[in-house]
């Protein structure tokens, strides 16, 4: 509890915390609000007259078709969240099964465990993704989800792996094998609660870099084929010449929430990283 209460106290003074989960609350807020506010579904031609700025009718305008951005806008985040949720969600589930098993276990599974992370590790994802485009016509956002999270694992993995070495030898986990506990449960409560605040930030750099990868593949055109995402807007933007258009209300909205969230969860890790470590605490 005395704990609990020391590294609150020291969250509640951390900047870079405050000011990245304020940062993702707003937009998280935003996704899951803000379709319910758009007048329009994001591809119904809402304007007659194609392309138009900002107006009290069209908040963020709209597109050389006609589409208003900012129906586009907030359902893009909400497919941004869900795939920085279950990307990189399943990418940290992936990684702290390998990481747990091989560092425990040790011995030829672990070999065998780090020779497969070597392997996965240097797969070039993008031409395994240019494969499996070339093969399927209708492409998911659950299907991206499940793309980086089983391509985004291995450095999660290796880290966990080397921390579970090192937790492994010592005497709380020595005494619960002495007392008959079963290897699964030692790490589920021996272990795991020992490393909770790594593993927290595992899952941020897990969210940041899944959503980042997303907005790659959006943006090449390897995305989801039945959706929107803010990927998917600027490879929109870009393919019908919004820049030398001069119809930055297209681009700009998408960009600049990609670039604060992943910045913003930056943020929250270097600051979280301070707080569970009290090498790093602002007295």
């Amino acid at each position: 509890m005395k704990k609990r209460n020391e590294v609150l106290y020291f969250a509640l003074r951390n900047n870079k915390l405050l000011i990245g989960s304020g940062i993702i609350l707003v937009f998280l807020i935003l996704a899951l609000v803000g379709p319910t506010l758009a007048k329009y579904k994001p591809f119904d031609y809402a304007s007659p007259l194609g392309a138009e700025p900002p107006s009290a009718k069209y908040w963020f305008g709209t597109t050389f078709f006609g589409q208003d951005v900012f129906s586009q806008f907030v359902n893009g985040l909400r497919a941004t969240f869900i795939v920085g949720l279950l990307g990189g969600g399943l990418g940290t589930l992936v990684g702290m099964l390998i990481g747990f098993t091989a560092g425990y276990r040790g011995g030829i599974l672990d070999e065998i465990l780090n020779a497969f992370t070597n392997i996965v590790l240097v797969i070039p994802t993008l031409a395994v993704l240019l494969i499996i485009a070339a093969y399927l016509q209708v492409r998911s956002l659950l299907m991206e989800c499940l793309f980086i999270g089983l391509t985004a694992w291995p450095w999660a993995a290796r880290a966990i792996r080397a921390q579970t070495f090192s937790l492994r030898t010592r005497d709380f986990v020595d005494l619960a094998r002495l007392s008959g506990m079963k290897p699964f449960k030692i790490v589920r409560k021996e272990i795991a609660p020992n490393m909770m605040s790594y593993l927290v930030l595992v899952f941020i750099l897990q969210f940041g870099g899944a959503i980042l990868t997303a907005a790659t593949l959006d943006f090449i055109g390897l995305g989801p084929t039945n959706t929107i995402s803010l990927g998917l807007m600027m490879q929109y933007a870009v393919l019908w010449g919004a820049l030398p258009l001069g119809m930055w209300w297209w681009f700009v909205p998408p960009g600049l929430a990609i670039t604060a969230i992943v910045g913003a969860l930056y943020s929250m890790n270097v600051g979280l990283d301070e707080i569970f470590n009290p090498k790093l605490r602002e007295i």
